[in-house]
């Protein structure tokens, strides 16, 4: 079941802990992706804390947020690029986005077979997608007051294989949140300490998320071919229609 939206605005943008988040994962997509200049940025779930470094040189950034989870504005200093949309069924073409962030959308989800079809399908030939969920041997899937304790914790070859299984290629991985999950002074004024130790330790079982990044094969999922033309049909209503190439 998602989260709700408010609850994770609240907890990125109105928490210390939140913020030391949002600061640590930045900082670890920033080394897979350092740049995205004319490319197209998606991200779904609640991504947007990670989205905004793109907004500055990416072709387009869109923000899908389920229904269930809800949509907020986003970002409040300009455009909005926010899109809340059917889980399974985002109101982008085939094959039109470069990179694609999934945060708070995996872990939650009780369609995950559908949604990674759906993420397959977006990204174009040789797009990249990061995954980010709680690490099942870490201390942040343990506590329920952050997002990470919510929803289904994944060890890494949990993920690797549920990848591999709908046509992703794992590449590389990554650990994030290395300090405690705990608001108290002690451990918030360590906490860039722990970051910085936790760098170099495997982040599969010090950090209390990781990071997949994959590449999407060419060839759809052995044994399905999905009826992309016909599932275009039903935009959810009140959403944008789907972005073209070159719009």
């Amino acid at each position: 079941m998602h989260l709700d939206v408010q609850d994770l605005r609240n907890f990125y943008y109105r928490s210390a802990l939140g913020r030391a988040a949002q600061s640590s994962m930045r900082r670890r997509v920033f080394e897979f992706w350092p740049e995205a200049k004319g490319q197209t940025v998606a991200g779904f779930g609640f991504a947007v804390p990670l989205l905004r470094p793109f907004l500055a040189d990416a072709r387009r950034v869109i923000a899908l947020m389920p229904g269930p989870q809800g949509v907020m504005p986003w970002p409040p200093d300009g455009t909005n690029v926010s899109v809340l949309t059917e889980e399974t069924l985002w109101p982008i073409e085939t094959g039109h986005v470069d990179k694609l962030i999934i945060l708070h959308g995996l872990e939650t989800s009780e369609r995950a077979f559908d949604l990674l079809e759906e993420a397959w399908r977006v990204l174009g030939p040789g797009g990249k997608a990061l995954f980010i969920v709680p690490n099942r041997a870490g201390l942040w899937s343990r506590r329920d007051r952050t997002p990470f304790g919510f929803g289904r914790p994944y060890s890494a070859s949990q993920l690797e294989t549920q990848l591999r299984k709908h046509q992703f290629l794992p590449e590389r991985h990554m650990g994030a949140l290395y300090q405690f999950p705990s608001t108290k002074r002690v451990w918030m004024k360590s906490g860039a300490m722990f970051e910085k130790v936790g760098r170099t330790m495997p982040g599969m079982i010090a950090g209390g998320a990781f990071m997949v990044e994959a590449s999407k094969l060419v060839y759809p999922p052995k044994g399905k071919v999905k009826p992309v033309q016909a599932k275009r049909q039903k935009i959810p209503q009140g959403v944008p229609a789907p972005i073209a190439g070159g719009v």
